[in-house]
């Protein structure tokens, strides 16, 4: 009994230290919970790191998705020109009978993007024939004979660019301000780097800020050479870098040049300075002269291959952005009023985005249905 009295005291222990801490934790538990609280701090510290690095693979996973072709990138960059045009004609297809109301509400197809009165007429008259030639009945034969119709519009541009001519062969750049010029030409370095050529490029866009900068950006990005002033006239900085490629043993030539409105005449005239002072450089240059085109203005394309040809002799179109436009037609157009081959297109921001011009995969990635679509859409 005593025994047990004697040990009864022993909290008293507990209650002196408690009252030696009320000031430090006066609403927290007694000192044993302490020591868990101390770790509860730790252990939010322990587990929030590996948190982030379970995480950071998520995100690193994303780019090991296999690259697309380019006749899906192609395909992915016509999808709004294939709604407007495509997607249209299979409502068209879908609903009725061949007839002439029909072959009206098409012609408004073609139009909305952008092919143009006179390659929207050639293509229905070409229908027209076909169908009472073929005695065509179904939306299959119809869309079939319009793909084949068009890509027999398109063919005459797949010129492919011949580069093997001349070293150094000298390709002159042109375009309005904001066409996708100077990038198209970084573009190009690495499409001519990746058919084992050396390139060069001149900054001879000394009327834009930072124009230089950014064709130099380009050249560190592609390993090329950039021949540049810090200011001067445009045709001496493409004459240095003709002869700088000359004595380098240089196979391409890439000279960018001063955005211009066709509607610019003294500017225009300007341009063709530039080419006079490059066939003194070399006689027999430029070799190409290609006008880059952005595909987003449509029929106003047409403007600026006459004039630009008028002023320096375009060679050759490069058409750019056809991802963020719905008028893609506008090939059509340019084959049927303004024939230049049509070198290169552009249907994304990706350093291989650009590619030569090949008018069935074109034709193709046009008249593509979309996933999932059923026969239904041309029934």
């Amino acid at each position: 009994m005593f025994g047990f009295l004697k040990k009864s005291p022993k909290p008293e222990p507990h209650k002196q230290d408690a009252t030696e801490e009320p000031d430090a934790q006066p609403a927290t538990p007694v000192g044993p919970d302490a020591v868990v609280a101390v770790e509860t701090i730790d252990m939010p510290v322990a587990d929030s790191r590996p948190d982030p690095q379970a995480q950071v693979p998520v995100p690193a996973a994303a780019p090991t998705a296999p690259r697309l072709s380019w006749a899906e990138r192609l395909k992915a960059g016509l999808s709004r020109t294939r709604q407007q045009l495509g997607g249209g004609l299979a409502g068209l297809f879908g609903r009725r009978k061949i007839d002439e109301d029909l072959l009206e509400e098409l012609e408004t197809t073609l139009l909305m993007a952008d092919c143009g009165v006179e390659a929207t007429q050639h293509l229905l008259d070409e229908l027209r024939r076909r169908w009472k030639r073929d005695k065509l009945e179904t939306a299959d034969q119809l869309q079939q004979a319009l793909a084949e119709g068009l890509l027999a519009v398109l063919s005459p541009l797949e010129q492919p660019l011949e580069i093997t001519t001349h070293k150094p062969f000298i390709i002159m750049i042109a375009g309005i301000n904001g066409s996708g010029k100077t990038t198209s030409i970084g573009k190009l370095a690495k499409y001519f780097q990746a058919q084992g050529k050396s390139v060069l490029l001149a900054a001879g866009d000394t009327f834009r800020a930072a124009a230089r900068e950014q064709l130099q950006t380009w050249g560190e990005r592609n390993n090329v050479t950039v021949i540049a002033q810090e200011s001067g006239d445009s045709a001496a900085v493409i004459f240095d870098a003709v002869n700088a490629a000359r004595a380098r043993g240089i196979d391409i030539v890439l000279a960018d040049t001063a955005g211009r409105l066709p509607t610019q005449l003294h500017l225009m005239e300007e341009i063709a300075k530039v080419r006079r002072v490059i066939a003194k450089a070399d006689p027999s240059a430029p070799h190409e002269v290609l006008l880059v085109l952005d595909a987003n203005i449509g029929q106003n394309a047409l403007t600026q291959v006459k004039a630009f040809d008028a002023a320096i002799g375009v060679t050759g179109l490069v058409l750019t952005k056809l991802d963020g436009t719905a008028k893609g037609g506008v090939v059509a157009a340019i084959a049927r009023q303004a024939p230049k081959p049509l070198r290169f297109i552009g249907v994304g921001e990706g350093i291989d985005d650009l590619q030569p011009f090949k008018a069935r995969e074109f034709v193709d990635a046009l008249f593509a249905r979309a996933p999932g679509a059923g026969n239904d859409t041309r029934a």
